[in-house]
């Protein structure tokens, strides 16, 4: 695959690229380019984890992008998750892994990587310390939105060492391309940042689309609005997650957001931009003569032409949005049914209380 090509596609993952000149640089200067990309290990897997961290680790893959996918026990430890019960995290985690297996997930190219393995090298600790050593708790600060918290919350020491250990993360990783989602840019930024001073590289940051979640959007801008808009496990109602029934998602998606002729904060037409378009290419809509009959869309731009004129109603598109994104979680419930340890994880986080 020529380097054009291969920047293309990675460019179909990055929202936002940092920067877009020294990508295409390395793609033409290094044939064997790691992306980092990391987990909380946190509770149950939902969409956003699941079917479009899929899509976008595969589409960098087919780019010749080889992931390391940090599972991180301890990060989520250190901000408490599940009660800070570390033995709970480490069940969520190989959970979640064996989720990913039955998504499509290429993984010949992705690399599960746990942060607690990382913890045995002593050059990992004197980076952390480095990182802490050379910015100021208030710059750390600035970093909370990494792990869904607020400056107005109460925090603990552990959190402050989060972001110095993410910061660690991306150079014991040897990641030239860091991709995560855009609530993590802040944590990206000061890798860059630091990088030079330690004495080794900036990576390139690929930060993803974040997935809304089915609820209405908050009315106002605000700095939490990222974090109020995505998809959250610490709000079931409004994320559709990888264990839900056929029924789960129907329900759901009927109770969803969708105002009609806006496609600005709707979840469901953001859920044909980011999930059905790309897996499918087409969406098509079943719906009575009576009300225009079926019509098969084959772009996202003609989507929002029609959705915007009226000529598209939000019952019709929730109905077929709910039959694509069911589509896509039946082999995932094929493995719930087949697969012994992947059912024996599920019956053990069950019970398992999610915290934020």
């Amino acid at each position: 695959m020529d380097p054009e090509t291969r920047l293309s596609l990675i460019k179909q993952v990055g929202e936002e690229i940092i920067t877009e000149e020294e990508l295409a640089e390395l793609i033409n200067s290094k044939s064997n380019i790691i992306a980092y990309d990391g987990f909380e290990p946190s509770g149950k897997i939902h969409i956003a984890q699941g079917i479009l961290r899929t899509i976008n680790i595969n589409k960098m893959a087919q780019a010749g992008i080889k992931f390391k996918m940090l599972v991180a026990d301890w990060h989520a430890w250190a901000n408490n998750k599940m009660g800070g019960n570390l033995e709970k995290i480490q069940l969520v985690g190989k959970y979640m892994i064996e989720v990913w297996k039955h998504c499509g997930m290429d993984l010949k190219n992705v690399e599960f990587v746990w942060a607690s393995d990382l913890l045995n090298n002593r050059e990992y600790w004197k980076t952390v310390m480095q990182v802490a050593r050379l910015n100021t708790i208030k710059r750390l600060m600035r970093t909370l939105e990494i792990m869904g918290r607020k400056e107005s919350e109460t925090l603990y020491g552990s959190q402050l060492i989060y972001p110095c250990m993410q910061a660690a993360d991306i150079f014991h990783l040897k990641a030239d391309i860091c991709q995560l989602g855009m609530d993590q840019r802040k944590v990206n930024m000061l890798a860059r940042e630091i990088g030079p001073s330690l004495g080794l590289w900036k990576p390139v940051v690929v930060s993803h689309h974040m997935l809304m979640g089915l609820g209405e959007p908050p009315k106002a801008d605000s700095p939490e609005r990222m974090m109020e808009l995505k998809m959250s496990k610490s709000k079931p109602g409004t994320a559709i997650f990888m264990d839900d029934s056929e029924e789960d998602v129907n329900r759901k998606i009927k109770d969803a957001y969708c105002p009609i002729k806006i496609t600005k904060d709707n979840p469901i037409v953001e859920y044909c931009r980011y999930l059905v378009f790309e897996k499918y290419e087409i969406l098509e809509i079943k719906r009575p003569d009576k009300y225009g009959g079926d019509v098969v869309i084959e772009n996202f731009a003609e989507l929002e032409k029609l959705y915007e004129k009226g000529e598209l109603h939000p019952a019709d598109l929730k109905t077929s949005v709910a039959c694509y994104i069911n589509k896509m979680m039946e082999p995932v419930r094929e493995g719930f049914k087949k697969n012994k340890k992947m059912c024996e994880l599920k019956e053990k986080i069950e019970g398992f209380e999610v915290t934020r």
